[in-house]
């Protein structure tokens, strides 16, 4: 089984550094997600691990063997990136037998090979097609086929949906939580700016920023528990309310809010973070009045924008029979144990 180890891996380019001592392990047949804004270093780091950037400083590891001289083609790696890359000329059959030829198997073994990964990926009776006779969807299919052919021991997913529009994306991503079911010994590094990805797929999420690790733990830990407020704003969405920390409970403009908080924190000034679902419409513990700015309906769902002391709180309510009207005043609550205090100004560590 392999996994993948950066060793204070930085990059830089012509000065600018790209990727900022990058300390991370992902564990053998785990998915960890690598999620952030353009510009973050997510991908740097995936070229890293492919042998397509070269570290000006740090070691890669793939299951335990120093990798950071060597080519990409002595990895043991299968990559996946947003264009497909299929060859045009060949059939989804010859695209996917391209890595096998290319590290020389066994002729023999070769169909055999092809054959299992297209039934893997659910394209075994395209195998005769062109890819322009393809879908989007059945192109990434090809393509993760020809990943998997050559039975990598690290997968690497590089926004590999982002081609995709919505209904075909959920239904990859259905496709890729089946596949890691089936491919358990199989280590995959997913890059994605897509939140939906990432707390579906992974198994942890490493959030990065301005070239630098900012967070990592499981996607329900960061959801629900952030550390940093660059974390609750970008895994997930979320309501971050200016503080001052109070024993047992916190001011926000003038109302108190029964939240746990830290006695050492007391008197300081700290975010409250609140996620917009469990924010209620109507009268109830943690009360905060406000006027209604803004109403969003989301299908299932209103969003109502709320002015409370100058900040718009976000309510995410069932679809109401009666929309507020834009300048209603209305209460929104939340519960104690749905809330959590962020050290304000705290927006990730190296």
């Amino acid at each position: 089984m392999t996994g993948i180890r950066f060793d204070g891996v930085s990059v830089a380019y012509g000065g600018n550094v790209v990727l900022d001592s990058l300390d991370l392990t992902v564990e053998p047949g785990e998915v960890m997600a690598l999620l952030g804004p353009s510009g973050s270093g997510k991908t740097t780091a995936l070229r890293a691990v492919a042998g397509f950037v070269t570290p000006a400083s740090g070691r890669v590891f793939i299951g335990g063997r120093d990798v950071t001289a060597l080519p990409p083609h002595r990895r043991g790696i299968g990559m996946v990136v947003q264009q497909y890359a299929l060859f045009p000329h060949l059939r989804v059959a010859d695209n996917v037998a391209f890595g096998l030829r290319a590290q020389k198997a066994p002729r023999a073994e070769i169909p055999g090979r092809v054959a299992e990964a297209l039934e893997m990926t659910g394209m075994a009776a395209y195998a005769r097609r062109h890819p322009r006779e393809l879908s989007g969807g059945q192109q990434q299919r090809v393509a993760i086929a020809r990943a998997l052919a050559i039975r990598p021991g690290v997968l690497l997913l590089d926004e590999p949906l982002s081609a995709l529009d919505a209904q075909l994306r959920s239904g990859m991503l259905t496709e890729l939580a089946r596949l890691h079911r089936e491919l358990p010994e199989v280590s995959i590094l997913y890059v994605t700016h897509d939140q939906v990805e990432a707390l579906t797929l992974a198994d942890r999420i490493a959030v990065m920023d301005r070239a630098r690790l900012r967070d990592c733990g499981t996607p329900r830990d960061l959801y629900r528990r952030p550390r940093t407020e660059f974390t609750a704003s970008f895994v997930g969405n979320a309501n971050l309310l200016p503080v001052q920390v109070g024993s047992g409970y916190v001011s926000f403009g003038g109302t108190s809010l029964a939240v746990a908080t830290d006695e050492a924190a007391v008197g300081a000034s700290a975010t409250l973070c609140v996620r917009p679902h469990l924010v209620g419409l109507g009268d109830g513990p943690n009360a905060l009045r406000g006027r209604i700015s803004e109403v969003q309906w989301r299908g299932s769902t209103h969003r109502l924008y709320v002015d409370v002391a100058g900040h718009a709180v976000k309510a995410d309510v069932r679809e109401l029979r009666t929309t507020p009207a834009l300048g209603d005043e209305v209460t929104l609550h939340f519960a104690s144990e749905d809330a959590v205090l962020l050290a304000a100004g705290v927006t990730g560590g190296g």
